[in-house]
Order: structure tokens, then sequence, then C-alpha cells
């Protein structure tokens, strides 16, 4: 197991304290297992572009907070935080509805840099989105 406690799907939730993007376009943490941490999001009105398909960006924000949230619980959060350093992804087809669920897996945790593979699928199985985060871990001062 790569996680600094042995977090909860709830306690994974509680780490969410006030009104933030995740709550706006209704993400849920749906699976935590050894070595992965698994989001779901719904594709409708709030998180389409002007064509009635998935805006790229809201696709970002679901993948950076599957991995930004990976990345929290491989840390003491008493002493470090992560922030997204780097995301880069490779949009390969477009959505209209249902869900899209993102699963972040690590590449490399490391003291200061943790990198994430995180292809997102739609409800259908198929892959929509191939994206690697890298997220910085920081002391608290």
């Amino acid at each position: 197991m790569i996680w600094f406690k042995d977090y909860t799907l709830d306690d994974i939730k509680a780490l969410i304290t006030h009104p933030n993007i995740t709550q706006i376009l209704d993400i849920d943490f749906i699976e935590r297992g050894d070595d992965l941490i698994r989001a779901r999001m719904p594709v409708n009105q709030n998180a389409h572009q002007i064509h009635g398909i998935l805006h790229g960006g809201v696709t970002c924000v679901l993948a950076e907070s599957a991995g930004s949230f990976a990345s929290l619980m491989c840390i003491d959060l008493d002493q470090k935080y992560v922030v997204g350093s780097q995301i880069c992804v490779n949009h390969l087809r477009p959505v209209r509805d249902g869900h899209i669920i993102a699963t972040a897996k690590a590449v490399h945790i490391g003291r200061t840099k943790h990198v994430w593979d995180i292809p997102v699928h739609a409800d259908n199985g198929k892959l929509i989105a191939k994206c690697e985060l890298t997220c910085a871990v920081t002391d608290k001062t």
C-alpha cells in the first residue's frame, strides 16, 4: 500500500473542508485501492462546452482532483501539503452525457514530487482521455 495511513472513502471525502470545484462538478470518490484512487463525475450541462460535449478543462479538473487527493493520501498532512504543478491531457473522444471515471495510479512517489498516470473512461468503458499529473510536495511553514 502506498498511502500514509489506511484512508477510507469517508476519510477522503472529509478532506473537503469548504465549498470548492469538486462539489460544483459533483465529483465523487468511489474507490480507494492499495495503489489507486478512483473518482467519478456526471457529464451534464455544467460540464459541457458550447457544442454540447464534455469540456476538456472539466476533464482536467476531474483528473487533477483524483491525482491531487491521491498525493494527499501519501503524505503526513500535519507536516506537508501538495499542489498540482503540471498536467498533461490528451483528449481522445467526446462525451455528451453519462459519467466519466478517472483512475489515478502512481508512476513516482518521491520526497518532493509525485507523478500520477490518470486514464479517464466513459460509462461504456471507452478511454476518453489520457492524463498525467505531477504534484509538488511542500513543507508546511
